[in-house]
């Protein structure tokens, strides 16, 4: 992702990092040692998913389409009601399975159960398990979360990834849920995620105080609170102090009041997931408009209970559909640096660079006449070939 492509290049790589780039025949000159080739292919930084939630890998297909964002929560409610412990365990390790499969080597998961990761089985690839929140029904105690999770990671440094905070969203999650995640992830310098303005009803139910989220929020014994008639942004940058460090998933429904505020606003990080909007056909993402300016957008893919895969470059061929001004270098700058940095990883993950921790995928892309990034976005297939913290974990 620095420069143009490599024509027979090479990468050394020591340990966990890579040491050297360049041509072949320049590198070998430089270097001794096993030489590995992959033949007629083009090797890639792995790539990083923004947004994803693989507790729900299983209910793929399970929920159609619902007449409202509402009654999909309740669809998805119902059917999370049926799920085990079990069920949620070999959801997560499926998901980890696929995405791998797919050229994912790094994944912000939001992880509904953060009580479940002991009993993960250790993932070959990287994930940030994001604590989501909710204290709809029972208050969180966000320090303990934080507190067991990190004890967790600092006793298994052989785990890649961490740990990271997220309050599911302004109408799930209380003022002093969003404070208290976002001071303690400050604190530990871990990701800090949340969903913000997805769905037109939200937008309804914070501004107009109606509509079938309101509704559905006074059904259960939440009335959404109010008092100033505002969007879901203003909101949340009037009870919050947005950090640099946030990652904001969707942000779809924004009006002009809300591009005023975004005008002064700490460049936050935006993870657009391309095919569950649509899926929930959502308005327009304003990916031109967001980064001009200045916010970082990445790329996630979501959960299968809105999605009908863990494919990032499925989700770019949506995202450059639907932004034709686009290119396909641009789009996969969001799986890969733009991702890096919204994690925080900008100096070790995103890039092939020396002193970057070598995660990497090869695809068998044959030399042609049309674009290399295009070829790359292009890519169906499951990726052959990877190497996560200088180890080939994938090999045809």
């Amino acid at each position: 992702m620095d420069g143009a492509p490599i024509n027979n290049g090479a990468v050394v790589v020591e340990g966990t990092t890579i040491t050297d780039v360049g041509r072949f025949e320049d590198v070998k000159r430089r270097h001794s040692g096993e030489v590995l080739d992959l033949g007629e292919q083009v090797l890639l930084p792995g790539l990083i998913n923004a947004h994803c939630h693989l507790d729900y890998t299983s209910v793929r297909g399970k929920i159609p389409q619902q007449e409202s964002f509402a009654d999909w929560i309740r669809a998805i409610n119902a059917e999370k009601a049926t799920l085990s412990e079990a069920d949620y365990l070999h959801s997560i390790a499926a998901g980890v399975a696929e995405a791998e499969s797919f050229g994912t080597t790094s994944i912000l998961n939001l992880e509904a159960f953060p009580v479940l990761v002991p009993q993960i089985s250790r993932p070959s690839i990287r994930v940030w398990w994001c604590a989501e929140m909710i204290d709809l029904r029972q208050p969180v105690d966000v320090e303990e979360v934080a507190n067991d999770l990190r004890r967790w990671f600092d006793a298994h440094p052989d785990w890649l990834g961490g740990f990271g905070l997220s309050p599911h969203a302004p109408f799930s999650a209380s003022r002093q849920l969003y404070s208290a995640a976002s001071r303690i992830a400050h604190q530990n310098d871990v990701p800090f995620s949340t969903h913000l303005a997805e769905s037109a009803e939200e937008l309804q139910a914070f501004r107009d105080a109606r509509g079938p989220l309101f509704d559905f929020l006074k059904s259960i014994g939440h009335p959404l609170e109010n008092s100033a008639r505002e969007t879901p942004l203003s909101f949340v940058m009037r009870n919050q102090s947005i950090g640099r460090r946030w990652i904001i998933a969707h942000l779809n429904e924004l009006d002009a009041g809300d591009f005023d505020l975004l005008q002064s606003a700490p460049k936050f990080h935006v993870a657009h997931c391309p095919r569950s909007h649509s899926f929930f056909r959502h308005s327009g993402f304003a990916y031109r408009e967001l980064s001009a300016l200045g916010f970082n957008i990445c790329v996630g893919t979501d959960s299968l209970a809105s999605n009908v895969s863990l494919s990032l470059f499925a989700e770019l061929r949506e995202f450059l559909r639907k932004e034709p001004s686009l290119s396909p270098k641009e789009a996969l700058a969001t799986i890969t640096v733009n991702a890096a940095t919204a994690i925080g990883q900008q100096s070790f993950l995103g890039r092939i660079r020396a002193r970057f921790l070598a995660d990497l995928i090869a695809l068998p892309i044959a030399p042609r006449d049309t674009d290399c990034f295009e070829n790359i976005v292009a890519f169906e297939e499951t990726v052959p070939w990877m190497m996560v913290n200088g180890r080939v974990i994938r090999t045809a």
